[in-house]
């Protein structure tokens, strides 16, 4: 799957990552300001979520209920600098939770998850996006 977009498309393509992911682990990489969160925000959106959606920049991870009480989790790796401080928050137990999970700059976690995710890259071009599933 590989899809150019504008940002006005946005609801629309996120149907289409929704419908071509099928691991509970979905990692989305990407350049700074490349649209990462918002895409990820608007998946939520779509996926009934009936929480206050945030950046976890800061918090590193947010959790969120959707409309059936299922969780899913929102991850971000930016200010991590060594897979120490993620295993010191828990942060594997996250993944093995069986819940939901996307996760921004998972590039540093990805040898260590085994097979059991989807990728996606996310690259600005101008006013286009685009999105490509890697795995």
């Amino acid at each position: 799957m590989k899809i150019k977009y504008q940002l006005n498309q946005l609801k629309e393509i996120s149907l289409k990552v929704t419908q071509n992911f099928n691991k509970k682990i979905v990692l989305i990489s990407g350049e700074m300001g490349a649209g990462k969160t918002t895409l990820i925000k608007e998946i939520l959106i779509g996926l009934n979520v009936i929480d206050n959606i945030s950046s976890p920049t800061f918090s590193i991870i947010n959790e969120y209920k959707t409309k059936n009480k299922d969780v899913i989790y929102h991850m971000d790796l930016y200010r991590i600098n060594k897979i120490e401080e993620l295993e010191e928050i828990g942060f594997f137990e996250y993944l093995e939770s069986g819940n939901l999970c996307f996760v921004e700059w998972g590039e540093i976690i990805e040898n260590m998850i085994g097979e059991d995710y989807n990728k996606f890259n996310l690259i600005e071009n101008g006013d286009l996006r685009i999105l490509e599933k890697l795995k």
